[in-house]
């Protein structure tokens, strides 16, 4: 692990009132500080302004962990204006994706999202985490009843996301992405 921490923005994408978001977000939030090497900025749509307020940030992130419902099998609007607001923060950075739903769990949203930071120049992860009837999964305090597999699944995640991470900010310092073409 390097000495200097990967700078990870980790995005809610929901802005539901009563939102489940909140929880599957402390529980990623909690195991990205498990595995350790990352400085964790929150982005949360729901109270913050993302024309604005999170471009800066987004641009000094190394990576990205967005953690999304399913709504209608697809991902909220919101999530998609803070995408579509900042365009350039993305590239030649990695996604990743917590995804949460009914059945899906979440994966019809994350194969949409795919497709949109894609021309967004960006590197999305092949694994993520999702949880299916997720509010069946967590408790009231938001442990998960049985953690093992979403955790080793969050584990591979953020190993691979580190590697990303670390590959892409070498080549973005080498050769500034703009220059590339």
């Amino acid at each position: 692990m390097p000495q200097d921490k990967i700078r990870l923005a980790l995005i809610l994408g929901s802005t539901r009132e009563g939102r489940f978001c909140d929880t599957v977000a402390r529980w990623v939030e909690a195991r990205i500080e498990d595995y350790g090497g990352f400085a964790i900025d929150i982005i949360d749509p729901a109270h913050e302004d993302p024309a604005h307020a999170i471009a800066a940030r987004l641009h000094a992130a190394d990576a990205f962990v967005i953690v999304t419902p399913e709504y209608n099998h697809g991902y909220p609007a919101p999530l998609k204006a803070l995408i579509d607001t900042v365009g350039q923060p993305w590239q030649a950075k990695p996604v990743a994706f917590v995804s949460y739903g009914g059945m899906s769990g979440g994966l019809r949203a994350v194969e949409q999202l795919r497709q949109v930071f894609a021309e967004l120049h960006a590197v999305t992860m092949r694994d993520c985490v999702c949880f299916a009837n997720a509010w069946r999964l967590f408790d009231g305090n938001g442990a998960l009843h049985d953690p093992e597999a979403s955790q080793a699944a969050m584990r591979t995640l953020l190993a691979r996301l580190c590697w990303w991470s670390l590959a892409l900010r070498h080549a973005r310092h080498d050769t500034p992405y703009a220059d590339a073409a």
